[in-house]
């Protein structure tokens, strides 16, 4: 009977890992701290395989995906911008890539005109509970930590062997299928999965060179952008006849940032 088991265990953990299985998560969040009722949504994804897992917004992706078939064939061209979107529909560009049996993350994001991929060591401590719930028929367990200046309560399924999640979440004997913070002005929770039957690469186009630094440096950068978000405009306009121009931006900027009060890992903008 052992052995059996033993084979079954080795027969599932080969299902999972020869193949990328995608996991899609619906997160809600608050952006603005003072506005509690208006609250925007986003279908994440988290593609897993042997080697990695990868986080991103899935619409992001698709459009992506479609720049990237058009300069490959040569049809790409610079199309006017997009009109604004849904009050309550958030763009993502952000992406996440955690490497199997490793605590350093690379989180790939960009600060006014330049592309970071940022070094990051995750190690959260996790408090298990002896309490259920029922996410997509999968009996998910409690646990809770502190991550990013925030108190999380998160529920993973040991029926899915992964010990990864949304976001830069991890550790877990099992998948996360639903976290939210206290205030619970950032949720995700597990709304599909499929399987993959091809090796998934991300499709890139920027043509800007990404800059790896670790993440002490990227906290000074980021709280440096909010305070002086215009600092890339006036290196590119540096003529005084761009001045007015640029303090309108800079202006406009700084409103944007202020509504912007209730980010995901909100220790980045405490004193």
């Amino acid at each position: 009977m052992k052995k059996l088991k033993v084979i079954l265990l080795i027969l599932i953990a080969n299902f999972y890992f020869a193949q990328t299985k995608q996991f899609l998560y619906e997160y809600i969040t608050v952006p603005d701290s003072t506005e509690k009722a208006v609250h925007f949504s986003a279908i994440m994804v988290l593609n897993i395989d042997h080697e990695k897992s990868e986080y991103f917004n899935y619409e992001q992706f698709v459009s992506d995906s479609t720049i990237h078939a058009e300069i490959k064939d040569g049809s790409y061209f610079l199309k006017p911008p997009a009109p604004p979107q849904k009050r309550n529909k958030i763009n993502i560009r952000d992406r996440v890539v955690k490497k199997s049996n490793s605590n350093t993350i690379e989180y790939l994001t960009k600060i006014a005109e330049s592309d970071y991929l940022v070094q990051q060591n995750i190690d959260i401590k996790w408090k298990l509970y002896p309490e259920y719930i029922s996410v997509l028929d999968y009996k998910a367990q409690k646990a809770t930590a502190e991550f990013g200046g925030r108190k999380w309560t998160a529920w993973f399924t040991k029926d899915i062997p992964f010990q990864d999640g949304p976001y830069k979440f991890k550790g877990l004997p099992g998948l996360i299928v639903k976290i939210e913070d206290e205030s619970k002005s950032h949720q995700f929770e597990l709304k599909g999965i499929k399987n993959l039957n091809y090796h998934f690469v991300y499709p890139e186009n920027t043509g800007n060179r990404r800059i790896a630094i670790p993440y002490v440096k990227f906290e000074k950068v980021f709280k440096e952008n909010r305070k002086y978000p215009a600092i890339a405009l006036k290196k590119r306009f540096p003529d005084a006849k761009y001045a007015e121009m640029i303090r309108g931006a800079e202006k406009n900027m700084l409103e944007e940032i202020k509504k912007d009060n209730n980010i995901i890992e909100i220790d980045l903008i405490k004193p």
